[in-house]
């Protein structure tokens, strides 16, 4: 068994000039210029293995980001428009999700066949994997062909979209049309990449006590997989689009990361669009912001626990040049004594007659970014109200970001008392280059509640761009037809719109030298604005997109 999906074994994400100091011959993951994966032999994902192995080392665990109007994008007018007419022809679009439905009408042509150019599927050993790599199998055009024409399919290719989120993103960026059920996909002449991400490791979740049955995937399955869609890009020279529709509360939410490097860099390379969502995280009340300037130079705020979260983590992330210890002090007033910072030092407390177990990480810098970094993770804890107290050992003022799990780790029972939805974008959409999009209702003009808000930890302008995400039409699997609402589906139309910038510009050969980043610029541009609001804003970014202006301001050059 290949060690990347073999439970016995932590993927660890080292940088590329550290690879002799861990090869062992069979034991490291490419994933790019950049990273790659080193397999260690795991420990049964001992809470205390993060500290021997660095917290940034680890993987973050992703969760998806979604639970009409093509008009409101200006879409329609742009392709009843003959001058323009723009359908994604030429390009690629990519989904790098929960797989999709590949015998749903919706990605076939009007004789039946697949508009799928390939399908990785992560979670199926059996086949050979894409040339290069070494999990999963890949199913190319020819072979979804011929399983589509024969009696059973998934006999063929037995890969299935359990979850529903990876078809319902593919349709609302390029489903083919239905008028019988008022659906079509924004570009739905583009070709489609698949990639079908395995599910998060049990020891990166026991790592993390993130519950065992939660649907979650590993930050590096996704950077492999963006490495994937684009080199197909490369080989074939067209233009990719890739659609993130998840994203993370772990990492430091200012930009820096494995992934975000990464996208950074892709969005700055010709041929290639990125699209991230904001997350759904605004109103979940799991970020908490203090700024403490006078003395006592201290902070106690308030957490409230509830009754069905047995295991959850805390990430809590100060600014330079602040050196904060921390105690956490449970709804019975037994406490963890203050615990101080340290280079790699892994604390356990066992509380409440041993029932609750807290472990606590107090990292005097976490390695990618400097930056202080206090971990804390939750085991049995007793339902109530939990206090945690931190405070400066150097005597000044301070102020830390934190925060709890996105999407369905953790329960609404669960949140801070005194909470802030603003900086709720979750990683990577914090990454500086890529279009990160937030969902606004299309029917009122509002945001939606759930959108994450910026602006990142560091006051980075994000996000870039608002996109309508409420009850989207899209395709659901068995053939049927559904809705979706988020800012995973807005992300997904804005990225149908790049698709339609990059036609424009490559086939059409009016820029064939364009850049994600540039599509992006141009969006902003053209984006609609309200004379009732200040841009750009950590609401709605630089405002409501809108391709047909775009569009109008590219011909007046």
């Amino acid at each position: 068994m290949q060690k990347i999906v073999d439970e016995n074994y932590y993927d660890i994400i080292i940088s590329n000039v550290m690879i002799p100091s861990y090869d062992t011959g069979d034991n490291i993951t490419f994933m790019n210029l950049r990273h790659s994966l080193a397999h260690i032999p795991s420990t049964d994902g001992a809470p205390c293995d993060l500290g021997t192995y660095p917290y940034n080392a680890f993987p973050s665990v992703l969760t998806l980001s979604s639970t009409i109007s093509l008009e409101q994008s200006g879409i329609g007018t742009v392709q009843r428009n003959p001058y323009l007419a723009l359908f994604g022809r030429g390009v690629i679009v990519a989904v790098i999700d929960t797989g999709i439905d590949y015998q749903h009408q919706a990605f076939l042509y009007n004789d039946g066949t697949t508009r799928i150019l390939s399908l990785w599927d992560q979670t199926i050993q059996t086949g050979p994997p894409p040339e290069g790599y070494t999990y999963g199998t890949e199913y190319t055009r020819e072979h979804i062909n011929v399983a589509l024409r024969s009696e059973n399919p998934l006999s063929i290719v037995p890969s299935v979209d359990t979850n529903g989120h990876g078809t319902a993103i593919a349709s609302v960026m390029a489903g083919k049309p239905n008028l019988e059920q008022s659906f079509s996909g924004v570009v739905p002449e583009a070709d489609l990449l698949i990639v079908k991400l395995k599910p998060a490791k049990a020891n990166l979740k026991r790592i993390f006590f993130v519950p065992e049955e939660a649907e979650c995937y590993q930050e590096s399955d996704l950077i492999i997989g963006l490495n994937y869609v684009t080199s197909v890009g490369l080989r074939l020279n067209r233009p990719v689009v890739v659609c993130v529709a998840m994203g993370t509360n772990q990492s430091s939410h200012d930009g820096r990361g494995a992934t975000s490097y990464y996208t950074n860099f892709l969005a700055q390379q010709p041929l290639t669009g990125i699209t991230i969502t904001t997350g759904n995280e605004a109103n979940k009340r799991r970020h908490y912001f203090n700024n403490t300037i006078a003395e006592p130079f201290s902070n106690q705020f308030e957490l409230r626990v509830g009754e069905s979260d047995r295991l959850f983590a805390i990430e809590l992330w100060p600014f330079a040049p602040a050196r904060l210890a921390i105690e956490i002090i449970a709804p019975n007033q037994e406490s963890t004594g203050e615990v101080l910072p340290s280079l790699g030092e892994c604390r356990e407390f066992s509380l409440a007659s041993n029932e609750s177990g807290v472990w606590i990480n107090n990292y005097i810098f976490e390695e990618e970014t400097g930056d202080q970094l206090i971990l804390m993770r939750f085991q049995n804890p007793i339902p109530g109200i939990w206090n945690i107290r931190v405070v400066n050992l150097d005597n000044e003022a301070f102020s830390f970001h934190a925060w709890l799990p996105s999407g369905d780790l953790i329960s609404d029972e669960t949140f801070f008392v005194n909470s802030n939805p603003d900086t709720t974008i979750t990683s990577p959409g914090n990454a500086t280059n890529p279009l990160t999009v937030t969902a606004y209702n299309q029917f009122n003009d509002s945001i939606l509640p759930e959108s994450g808000r910026g602006y990142t930890r560091t006051g980075l302008i994000k996000p870039d761009i608002s996109a309508p995400g409420f009850q989207l039409a899209c395709a659901v699997p068995g053939n049927r037809y559904g809705t979706i609402t988020g800012s995973g589906c807005a992300a997904a139309q804005a990225a149908g719109i790049v698709a339609m910038v990059f036609e424009w510009a490559v086939p059409r050969g009016n820029y064939t030298n364009i850049t994600g980043n540039d599509v992006n610029r141009l969006i902003i541009r053209g984006a609609q604005r309200s004379t009732a609001f200040t841009y750009p804003n950590n609401i709605w970014g630089y405002g409501k997109i809108e391709v047909n202006m775009l569009f109008e301001r590219l011909t007046n050059i």
